[in-house]
C-alpha cells in the first residue's frame, strides 16, 4: 500500500487501535519501518513524546548501519583474494580462487614432473583444424 492509501486507512485504524505502543502497532499493521511509521503518525496528528521519537530514530539508524555493515562484510568475504604474485609456497601457478578464497592451480610437485617434458602440439598450435 502506498502512503496516500495508508494514511487514509490509518485514520480508521487509529480510531480502533487498542494497544499501548501506536508506533509498533502501526509498523506491524501497515508493514513499514519505524521511521515511516513516525512520519506518517505525525502527519495524522498523533502526539508523540519527543524523547521517544529521538530514541526510535537513533535505534532505527543503528539498525540500518548494522545491516549495511553486514552486507559489506558479506560482500568482501565473497570476493576472491587478490595476490600480487601468481604463485605461493604451495602452488607454482595459481589459476584462480574459489568463492571461499581458496587458491587452485598447479602445485610445485606437479610442476616438477613437467620440467623438461616435451609439450605436444595442442589446440591453437597450428597442427590441426579448428573443430567448429
Amino acid at each position: 500500500m502506498k502512503r496516500p492509501a495508508r494514511l487514509q486507512a490509518a485514520k480508521a485504524w487509529l480510531a480502533k487501535y487498542p494497544g499501548k505502543s501506536v508506533v509498533t502497532g502501526y509498523k506491524k499493521y501497515f508493514a513499514v519501518d519505524a521511521l515511516c511509521a513516525l512520519a506518517e503518525l505525525q502527519m495524522l496528528g498523533v502526539k508523540l513524546d519527543s524523547g521517544y521519537v529521538q530514541t526510535v530514530r537513533s535505534s532505527e539508524q543503528s539498525r540500518i548501519e548494522a545491516r549495511r555493515g553486514e552486507r559489506e562484510r558479506r560482500k568482501a568475504a565473497a570476493a576472491p583474494t587478490v595476490f600480487d604474485d601468481d604463485s605461493d609456497e604451495t602452488f607454482a601457478y595459481i589459476a584462480g580462487y574459489t568463492a571461499g578464497g581458496v587458491p587452485f592451480g598447479i602445485t610445485w610437485e606437479e610442476m616438477e614432473g613437467r620440467e623438461g617434458a616435451e609439450w605436444e602440439p595442442g589446440f591453437g598450435q597450428g597442427d590441426e583444424e579448428i573443430p567448429f
